[in-house]
């Protein structure tokens, strides 16, 4: 029975890491196509680039969240010493990126709400 429940935590495991390659795929597809309009218009409005490195950063975020999810799934039936010691490297590896990226996202985040204010503002007028 246990190795029923391994097996079936296996492909849930894969499912939640497919998932996650499918979020960090669109959006660095997304981002990609924000940075090349960037470029090919040649002018582009204030925080525009910094829009699309946010806009990333958000996806990236989330693929980390399902990574680490996928890795508690695949450890959570009958874990060896060794299972939890890789998944706790594998979960403080993945909480810095989370933490920093999160941190760098909230310090940005505010001037690009600004950006877009002073933006609409200058239309409005």
């Amino acid at each position: 029975m246990e190795e029923l429940f391994k097996s079936v935590a296996g492909f849930i495991a894969l499912g939640v890491e497919a998932s996650a390659g499918l979020v960090i795929a669109y959006g660095a597809c997304e981002a990609v196509y924000g940075a090349a309009r960037c470029a090919v218009t040649g002018r582009s409005k204030p925080g525009q680039r910094k829009e699309v490195w946010l806009q990333f950063g958000v996806w990236l975020l989330l693929g980390l969240e399902f990574e680490l999810a996928a890795d508690i799934i695949r450890t959570a039936i009958s874990p060896t010493w060794t299972d939890i010691g890789q998944l706790a490297a594998i979960g403080v590896i993945r909480t810095f990126l989370n933490y920093f990226l999160e941190k760098d996202l909230e310090k940005y985040e505010p001037r690009a709400v600004e950006t877009d204010r002073a933006v609409a503002t200058q239309l409005a007028a």
